[in-house]
């Protein structure tokens, strides 16, 4: 548990949601799941963050998203040649001559 001094320089579930650019029950929700970490603090067991722990979680999730973009390109190439032939123009004109 961090001490009195640590907890004032900890995030609230608002700081958290602003940062994030989320719903303030996001973070909660987020919080009850253990994606992320928070520190019950007083007798209403009010959530605090460590910086840490946030920057952290942001650096998995653009981590996660860079993957995922790629692993997305890589399977749209694959789709895109298949069978391994180049794709067809089509001739929808007929000849006059």
């Amino acid at each position: 548990m961090p001490n009195p001094q640590q907890i004032d320089s900890m995030l609230t579930t608002r700081d958290v949601a602003q940062l994030l650019n989320v719903h303030i029950n996001t973070v909660r929700r987020w919080s009850n799941r253990g994606i992320l970490n928070a520190y019950r603090i007083a007798v209403r067991g009010d959530r605090r963050f460590r910086r840490e722990d946030i920057a952290n979680f942001l650096l998995q999730r653009m981590g996660m998203e860079h993957s995922d973009a790629h692993m997305k390109t890589c399977h749209s190439l694959h789709q895109s040649s298949g069978d391994g032939e180049k794709p067809r123009a089509s001739l929808n004109h007929e000849s006059n001559q």
